[in-house]
C-alpha cells in the first residue's frame, strides 16, 4: 500500500467480494469486506450504498477503505436491497431502518469484528446511517453522516410545498433508471434512457404535466409515488427522521455544505440531537459546515465551487476531513483519548473572509438579528429599478408588481442544488443576467461602510397578493461586489397553498394580501466593505423548483398554465423584510 496520507503504514489487506448478508425477510444483500490480513478483532466501519459498492470504494466518497484498514479497521461496503449485487426491490429509504439493523448486527457478529460498528458516507448513504441509528441496534456506536437530510419531505423531495424538480428527476435518471433496466436485462430500454438523460433539460425538466413523464415507468416507479404525495402526509411521516431523534442515543458527526441541497437537513439533525437535553449526549454531537455543494469531483471536496475558488484550505483534502473522521472513530470505537469529544462542537467556513472558525453552538449565541426592510417607489423590477434594503422601516410606499408566466419562468442559475452538473450546476453563480428580468424584484443596501458578517438562519417575511388562487414566491440572498457581480448565497420558496401548514393545503383568495415566510435556510458570509447586501424576490426558480401553474389544481397534474399578476407590499402596515443574523466584529 502506498503512503498517500499522513502516517500511512504498509498494512497487508484481505478483500472478500460479494459476501452474502441475509435480511430478516430472507432477501440476500451483498457486501465487499476490506480488513487487515493479520488475524484479530477490529472495529467495523460500514457503508450501505445504492450507488455500487465497487464504485464507492474507489471514488473517495468520504473515506477510502484502504486508509481505514491501514488505521486498524475492517470496512464493509454493502449494496442496499435491490441495487447492483443485492437482491430485492429498491424503494428509497423505505427498507433502510430494518435492513440497517440487520446489517449492523451481522457486522458486529463476524469473527474479525470487535463488536463495535460505525457508519460513514454521504447523501443517501448518510440517510441510511440515521435510519439504522433510529432502529436501536445495540452494536452501532457512532455515525458520521455527510450532506444528508432530516425531514425527507421538506428537505429532500419538496421545499415548502414546491417539488425540487431538477433534483428528483436528475437523481432518478443519473442514479437509478438505466442501471435498474440493465439489472433486469433490458439493454435497449437502458440505452434509450441514456439518450433522454443527454437531453435532460429539454425532454425531462420541461415535460408537463410532470406526473405523466413517461421515461421512468418500469425502472423508477417510486418517482410517481413522490409526485402523488405533494403534501406532508402519512406517506412522508413514516420516514420523517425528526420523529426519531428522541430515540437515537449515539454520537453523530454531521458534515454539510453551504451550497448543498440538504444544507439545512444537516444542521437540523445536529440541532435535533442537541435538543434532546441530555448533557452527555449533547457533547457527543458535532457539526462541520464547509463552502461545498453536493456535486463535483466528489460531493464536497472541491475548493472550486460554482464560480468561486475558496482556496485549498477549503477543500476536503486541505483540512484532511478524512483524517478527522478517523479520529472520530478512533475515540468512539477504539476508546482513544484524542481530544475529539473536548473540541468545540461546531466548525464553520466563513465565506467572503474564507476562513475556518470553531464555535460553541449553532446558531451563534452572540447573533444580533436585524430586519432589513424592502423599500422603494413601486418600481423594483430588475436591477435597474428603485428597490432598496434599509434598516429603517417603510412609510406608506407603493407596492411593487410583476407578471408571473409559468411558461416563461425565471431560470435557475446556481444555488443549493443536486444532481446534474451539466444541465443544472450548483454553487455560487453571478445573478446579473437573472436580475435583468422584469419579473425579478431587486432590493439592495447602499455600499457597506464596513465588513458585515451574516452567519446563521435567514428568513424573509413577505406581504403579497396574487390574482391567482395559488402561486409561488421565491427569494434569494445575494452578495453584490463593487464590480457589479451579484453572487448567490442562498435561496428559498413558499407555495401559497402551504403558507400555513405543509400537511393541509389551503388556496388563496385572488387579490387578498397574505403574509408569507420564506425560509432561506442558513449561511455564513462576510459582506466586505464596498459590497452590498441584496434580496431578489420573484415567483419561480426553474428547474430547481417545479413551476406553479397558478390554477389551484394539483401542480404535477396540470398542463394548462394561468398567468398571474403579483403584488409585493412594503408599507407601514405591511413591512416586508429579510431577517439577517449579524455577528459583531
Amino acid at each position: 500500500m502506498s503512503e498517500s496520507w499522513p502516517g500511512a503504514k504498509r498494512v497487508r489487506m484481505t478483500i472478500d467480494l460479494n459476501v452474502p448478508i441475509r435480511m430478516r425477510d430472507g432477501t440476500t444483500t451483498r457486501a465487499d469486506v476490506y480488513r487487515p490480513e493479520k488475524v484479530g478483532k477490529y472495529p467495523v466501519l460500514l457503508q450501505r450504498t445504492p450507488y455500487d459498492k465497487t464504485f464507492t470504494a474507489f471514488a473517495y466518497l468520504g473515506l477510502r477503505p484502504f486508509r481505514a484498514v491501514d488505521r486498524g479497521y475492517a470496512v464493509v461496503i454493502q449494496d442496499v436491497r435491490g441495487r447492483w449485487a443485492s437482491e430485492g426491490e429498491f424503494d428509497p429509504l423505505r427498507n433502510e431502518m430494518n435492513d440497517g439493523y440487520d446489517t449492523v448486527k451481522w457486522c458486529s457478529s463476524q469473527p474479525w469484528s470487535s463488536g463495535k460498528v460505525g457508519m460513514y458516507g454521504a447523501s443517501y448513504v448518510g440517510a441510511v446511517q440515521w435510519l439504522a441509528a433510529a432502529s436501536g441496534v445495540p452494536s452501532l456506536k457512532a455515525i458520521a453522516p455527510f450532506v444528508t437530510a432530516s425531514n425527507y419531505y421538506n428537505e429532500w423531495y419538496y421545499r415548502n410545498g414546491a417539488l425540487q424538480l431538477s433534483f428528483v428527476e436528475a437523481w432518478c435518471f443519473d442514479s437509478f433508471a438505466a442501471t435498474e433496466l440493465l439489472r433486469r436485462g433490458r439493454k435497449k430500454e437502458a440505452e434509450k434512457i441514456l439518450e433522454v438523460a443527454d437531453a435532460l433539460d429539454e425532454l425531462v425538466f420541461n415535460y408537463i404535466p410532470v406526473k405523466k413523464l413517461p421515461y421512468l415507468k418500469g425502472s423508477s416507479d417510486f418517482f410517481y409515488d413522490w409526485i402523488s404525495h405533494p403534501s406532508q402526509d402519512a406517506y412522508w411521516e413514516k420516514i420523517n427522521l425528526k420523529r426519531y431523534h428522541a430515540r437515537i442515543n449515539i454520537p453523530a458527526l454531521n458534515i454539510g455544505g453551504w451550497y448543498d441541497i440538504f444544507q439545512q437537513g444537516t444542521i437540523n439533525n445536529y440541532l435535533g440531537m442537541k435538543k434532546r437535553g441530555r448533557t452527555k449526549l449533547s457533547r457527543q454531537q458535532k457539526l462541520v459546515m464547509g463552502p461545498w455543494m453536493h456535486w463535483g469531483r466528489a460531493p464536497w471536496m472541491n475548493k472550486l465551487v460554482g464560480e468561486l475558488d475558496f482556496g485549498h484550505h477549503a477543500s476536503w483534502e486541505g483540512v484532511d476531513m478524512e483524517g478527522y473522521v478517523l479520529r472520530w472513530y478512533d475515540h468512539w470505537l477504539k476508546g482513544e483519548e484524542n481530544g475529539v469529544e473536548k473540541e468545540r462542537p461546531v466548525r464553520i467556513f466563513v465565506m467572503g473572509e474564507n476562513v475556518w472558525r470553531d464555535e460553541k453552538e449553532w446558531p451563534l449565541a452572540r447573533t444580533r438579528y436585524r430586519r432589513y426592510f424592502m423599500r422603494g417607489g413601486g418600481s423594483a423590477n430588475s436591477v435597474e429599478g428603485d428597490g432598496r434594503l434599509s434598516e429603517k422601516p417603510p412609510n406608506d410606499e407603493p407596492s411593487d408588481r410583476f407578471v408571473y408566466d409559468p411558461m416563461n419562468p425565471v431560470p435557475t442559475k446556481g444555488g443549493l442544488l443536486c444532481c446534474n452538473h451539466t444541465f443544472n450546476p450548483g454553487g455560487p453563480y453571478d445573478q446579473s443576467e437573472i436580475e435583468s428580468r422584469m419579473d425579478v424584484l431587486v432590493y439592495s443596501t447602499p455600499e457597506l461602510e464596513r465588513d458585515t458578517e451574516v452567519t446563521g438562519p435567514v428568513v424573509v417575511k413577505l406581504f403579497a397578493s396574487s390574482m391567482a388562487v395559488d402561486t409561488d414566491f421565491t427569494a434569494k440572498l445575494v452578495d453584490v461586489w463593487p464590480c457589479g457581480v451579484a453572487m448567490l448565497l442562498t435561496d428559498g420558496i413558499i407555495r401559497a397553498r402551504y403558507r400555513e401548514t405543509l400537511g393541509r393545503p389551503k388556496l388563496i383568495e385572488p387579490g387578498r394580501v397574505y403574509g408569507y415566510t420564506i425560509d432561506l435556510w442558513s449561511v455564513s458570509n462576510v459582506f466586505e466593505k464596498g459590497h452590498a447586501i441584496r434580496l431578489e424576490v420573484s415567483s419561480s426558480n426553474f428547474p430547481r423548483f417545479d413551476r406553479n401553474m397558478n390554477t389551484g389544481r394539483p401542480v404535477a397534474e396540470e398542463k394548462t398554465p394561468s398567468v398571474a399578476i403579483q403584488r409585493i407590499l412594503h408599507d407601514r402596515s405591511h413591512p416586508s423584510h429579510v431577517v439577517l443574523p449579524l455577528i459583531p466584529r
